[in-house]
């Protein structure tokens, strides 16, 4: 356990200092975009990503969480099953390009976006150039090398600062965005490939093949319904409304979703590989998630307080005046965000961490048996209803995550929300305060002041409690370290 945990701690702060640049630099450009392209090319461009974030799930089908969860015997058998995993993956992201590029007429018009068939074309590269990656992305998570993942995670953060913005001020189109996001791809796959210790080769094995699938195609369900919880509400949306609504909902959700990885990015990585490793002890591994949750939850849930709080701010801030209509949806999106990974998204983890994917599959079709109604239903009644009918739904979710962990590890929910009952009950406090502060006055000044306000106030009430306080004074310390350090 100590060989782990040191693997855990080294690998987070990789993983928290891909995350910081990322914080630091990814908003500029969002704030940038924002004010150069309109709502509607954002719309256009969220269409594409549906399409090629299917296709995606196909290509890789499961084979990345294989290669993270099982143990194999020694290197020489990981490093075949990696080959096996590598040309299956980009055999059939290029077939699956080619169905686009001979269909993608028909699948514009499908998307409500007729007229851009060369646009899906030309996008869709973005298919075969995320396979050549994503296996050796698994190999370098298993391993807890979250170093290279940094760079190569650096380099994927500066491409658009450094070539999506110029392009946004010459073409001001979606064309700029979606060149950006071919060259952030062959980044990754020319890096990770450079400094892969497994090299692709000419090994393929049948055999192998049929064993990964026996695993995978849990999996391979799994994130199909994954994305259709993700993307109907983007399909319907097209279809229903317009680009300009659609622009909103999803720049909506990618704005949030900004926000939340500053914490969701460092931790998730890093959890799965921990609990696969720890998937023949199961008090361990209830343990171990337990201490994600509670290290996760002291930032996580009073930011998404925040958020709700004060998603006025952040759209005139992060976005712009053109996007003032999308703040609403913004507040109560980061607040159900932050409760939804903290009750449900980590639950998820477990399932293919013991071996358990189908779990994870049954849990998504029973969201979706409740999702699909609902966004046809709201949709008919604007884009306001809808955003609250899809923040709110996500509540079945959490609960259906809840009584399935309990079913495979026992872990009760009663004792995850004991667990992070104190930041619970100080985040709501520290909401009223900021309602009430709020109340004074509206300037942008009185609204940082507020949040100021706000994180004194919640990290001295946490200190109340001394489990809390010990967790705190841990962080402070080990910052002045780092610090001293420099």
């Amino acid at each position: 356990m100590s060989e782990l945990n040191k693997k855990v701690a080294n690998a987070t702060k990789w993983s928290s200092l891909t995350e910081i640049a990322a914080k630091l630099i990814a908003p500029i450009t969002t704030m940038v975009l924002a004010r150069l392209l309109t709502p509607e090319a954002f719309g256009v461009v969220a269409t594409v990503t549906m399409i090629i974030s299917f296709t995606q799930i196909f290509s890789d089908a499961g084979f990345q969480k294989y290669l993270i969860q099982y143990e194999f015997e020694n290197d020489d058998d990981k490093y075949k099953t990696t080959n096996v995993a590598f040309l299956s993956n980009l055999a059939i992201s290029l077939i699956l390009w080619g169905i686009i590029i001979v269909f993608r007429e028909s699948l514009a018009n499908m998307v409500g976006n007729p007229g851009l068939g060369n646009v899906i074309a030309i996008a869709c590269v973005s298919i075969p150039l995320a396979a050549f990656s994503s296996i050796q992305v698994a190999l370098y998570k298993r391993s807890f090398d979250f170093k290279t993942l940094f760079y190569v995670r650096l380099a994927g953060i500066l491409i658009p600062l450094v070539i999506t913005i110029p392009l946004a001020i010459f073409l001001k189109n979606y064309w700029a965005l979606i060149i950006g996001t071919i060259l952030v791809h062959t980044s990754n796959a020319i890096i990770l490939t450079i400094k892969s210790k497994w090299k692709p080769n000419g090994y393929y094995s049948i055999k192998r093949l049929k064993k990964m699938l026996s695993f995978s195609s849990w999996v391979l369900f799994d994130t199909v319904l994954v994305w259709a919880t993700s993307y109907i509400d983007i399909f319907i949306i097209g279809v229903t409304l317009n680009e300009y609504y659609l622009g909103l909902y999803k720049t909506s959700i990618t704005t949030v979703g900004q926000i939340t990885a500053i914490i969701t990015a460092t931790i998730l990585p890093i959890m799965l590989p921990t609990l696969s490793r720890l998937q023949n002890d199961k008090e361990e591994l209830k343990k171990m998630l337990l201490k994600f949750q509670k290290m996760t939850s002291i930032i996580l849930i009073p930011l998404g307080v925040g958020i709700f709080m004060f998603s006025d701010l952040i759209t005139l801030i992060l976005l712009g005046e053109q996007w003032t209509e999308a703040s609403d949806f913004i507040g109560i999106w980061g607040l159900m965000s932050a409760i939804t990974i903290i009750f449900s998204r980590f639950s998820t983890i477990i399932y293919p961490a013991v071996g358990k994917p189908r779990m994870s599959v049954v849990a998504q079709l029973l969201h979706l048996v409740v999702l699909i109604p609902a966004i046809i239903f709201s949709a008919d009644y604007g884009f306001e209803v809808l955003f609250w009918v899809r923040s709110l739904v996500r509540f079945e979710l959490i609960f259906v995550n809840l009584i399935i962990t309990y079913y495979l590890v026992t872990l009760s929910p009663w004792k995850m929300l004991r667990n992070i009952a104190p930041e619970l009950l100080v985040s709501v406090f520290m909401g009223i305060v900021a309602y009430l502060l709020l109340q004074i006055h509206s300037s942008i000044v009185w609204s940082f002041s507020t949040i100021s306000i706000c994180i004194v106030v919640y990290f001295m009430s946490l200190a109340i409690f001394p489990k809390e306080k010990q967790i705190i004074l841990k962080l402070v310390n080990q910052v002045y370290k780092r610090i001293g350090r420099k």
